[in-house]
């Protein structure tokens, strides 16, 4: 008789917790929605934080993540969902591995997943990134292929936007490849300032208020008057 009580009282006691949990799980879900509704950042990591401990999921993991990146946590997307890549990581994953590494001036790690994701969907935009990864970490020759795709397949509405100003600012994506053009020039062959600048000139001729462009005119002139004075 004890023996059997024992059993109801746990048989009750498990379906109360069962009861519970899905309670809770529901409570966040609407929680969740309406903080979203409400455009509250900080309420959806906290909805979506409790529902990955209620009941885990890879799918909830990678929005958390990208919710994270959005709001220029980088260092917790990454905590979210690691820096290694997998096999099975999801677009969304691979895309904030991409962009909060590259945040995190971790170049070299940030490369290979904009790779990932360009073979499973180039484009013009990820072209970009590619290219300027490539310059970041020494490799010319495959800095040059991405600018040419990025030339070929940029349409005159697509833009890129710049942070190094107080005031971010966009600019056309083929004024940016022209950019990057003109500093593959440089970084391959110094003696070829003039083409470089001249590369500069034709982003500038796109966008006259694209400043980092102007920017890298401006150091390469000087460099170039240096050299002159030198000689």
């Amino acid at each position: 008789m004890k023996k059997l009580l024992f059993i109801v009282v746990c048989a009750i006691g498990c379906v109360a917790m069962a009861q519970t949990k899905t309670e809770m799980q529901k409570h966040y879900e609407d929680f969740y929605r309406e903080m979203r509704i409400q455009g509250d950042v900080n309420g959806v990591i906290h909805a979506l934080t409790h529902l990955n401990v209620i009941s885990p999921s890879k799918q909830r993991k990678d929005t958390l993540a990208y919710v994270y990146m959005n709001n220029n946590q980088h260092v917790q997307a990454l905590n979210t969902i690691g820096i290694d890549k997998q096999d099975d990581d999801s677009s969304l994953a691979v895309q904030v591995k991409a962009v909060s590494l590259k945040a995190l001036n971790q170049p070299k790690r940030a490369l290979e997943h904009f790779e990932v994701l360009f073979k499973r969907t180039p484009s013009a935009y990820l072209a970009y990134e590619l290219a300027d990864l490539k310059l970041q970490t020494g490799d010319n020759e495959g800095a040059e292929a991405d600018i040419e795709y990025g030339m070929a397949n940029a349409t005159a509405d697509m833009k890129y936007a710049f942070y190094e100003r107080q005031q971010p600012y966009e600019v056309p994506l083929k004024a940016a490849f022209l950019h990057l053009k003109g500093l593959r020039v440089y970084n391959n062959d110094k003696a070829k300032i003039d083409e470089a600048i001249a590369f500069m000139d034709q982003a500038l001729e796109l966008d006259p208020n694209f400043n980092l462009a102007s920017l890298s005119k401006q150091a390469l002139s000087s460099r170039k008057n240096e050299g002159k004075a030198a000689e």
